[in-house]
């Protein structure tokens, strides 16, 4: 499948940035006014891009990663100054070691789990670039590499931090390279949740945790001390709680289809309505038990790499994949497939 020209995708959505910019505080307005203003940058960059499929040189090792992590020296221009590459040790600069053994584990969950060699399957280079500019709240994926913010201290911490945000953002280049999941309305909203998915399954792994002990939560530790009432940017457990807070507002991602939103910003909500998704996912492998990169996690795997899913899938056409899946890979006599259908019946989206 053909990649769309790149796509600007960050962690924290644009209608949290947009309620922040209108703070009463002035330091948090100013913040979220910065950082829109980059990201707009950087998403009207990305759609001049030209579409790019990289593919390792001959000759690399298909059972290590290939990282490379720059410092932006706190300025805007990509990738900064080297200060990491593959093998070399670990360094004095906390943030740099974290996005070096994010993008690790990242790449372990892909080759160990699912044999794929990087996000690609290609053993595309991963590379990472930190202190990108001043008290910028927010990390993207553009489509080349992951960037990340410090956070301006108080209502964002250092984006290296949860290692699910890193592995969120490298799932952007898995989809980018797989099912390439058109970025608006419901086909952006399983983007999102699909990159969701993948980075809580990095961070289970990475803790060897099973789908009852996880917290299903993105971005936990990423919220400073500024705010009063939040766990996380989103919860896959209970989307719509990850915070209620009077500084970010009211978490509004919904649990099930009868409470949809329907708006135009955020390209028709592809951070809110993706807690769908997320919820049957969660759903699906607290059902089946056990770690749930085994077989939940495998389910969607091959939904993404299967080739059936258009560009706009839906989320009924994306449930009823996964039925598709569960079956082949599973069979009819086990748990799985009835396990698939209870989970986005739940949810209210067609699978069958």
């Amino acid at each position: 499948m053909t990649p769309h020209a790149p796509v600007f995708c960050s962690i924290v959505p644009p209608h949290l940035l947009e309620r922040l910019a209108q703070s009463d505080n002035p330091a948090f307005a100013a913040a979220a006014r910065r950082t829109l203003a980059v990201d707009a940058a950087q998403r009207a960059a990305r759609a001049q891009a030209a579409p790019a499929a990289p593919e390792a040189p001959a000759g690399e090792a298909a059972d290590g990663p290939r990282r490379t992590v720059y410092d932006a020296r706190n300025g805007t221009e990509l990738p900064g100054v080297k200060v990491r590459g593959e093998g070399e040790p670990a360094g004095r600069d906390a943030t740099v070691n974290r996005a070096y053994a994010g993008l690790g584990a990242t790449f372990e969950l892909f080759l160990k789990v699912y044999g794929r060699r990087s996000i690609d399957g290609a053993g595309m280079p991963l590379l990472a670039t930190v202190h990108y500019d001043r008290k910028y709240d927010n990390a993207f994926w553009n489509g080349e590499q992951m960037v990340f913010g410090d956070g301006d201290g108080e209502l964002f911490l250092d984006f290296t931090i949860p290692v699910d945000v890193i592995g969120h953002e490298l799932a952007h280049g898995f989809t980018q390279h797989t099912a390439n999941l058109a970025y608006y309305g419901q086909s952006g909203a399983l983007n999102e949740s699909v990159s969701d998915v993948f980075g809580v399954l990095v961070k289970q792994y990475a803790l060897g945790q099973t789908a009852d002990q996880a917290d299903w939560l993105i971005g936990a530790g990423l919220l400073g001390p500024a705010v009063d009432k939040g766990t996380a940017l989103r919860s896959m457990k209970a989307p719509g709680t990850a915070y209620d807070d009077d500084v970010l507002g009211k978490d509004p991602q919904p649990a099930t289809m009868e409470d949809y939103v329907r708006t135009g910003s955020d390209n028709g909500g592809v951070h809110i309505n993706s807690g769908i998704p997320n919820h049957a996912f969660y759903l699906l492998a607290t059902e089946l038990g056990g770690a749930a990169w085994e077989r939940a996690g495998r389910i969607w795997y091959d939904v993404m790499t299967g080739g059936t899913l258009s560009e706009d899938t839906r989320f009924s056409e994306f449930a009823r994949a996964t039925v598709a899946s569960a079956r082949r890979l599973f069979g009819d006599g086990g748990d799985e497939v009835e396990a698939v259908l209870k989970a986005w019946s739940v949810v209210g989206v067609p699978a069958s």
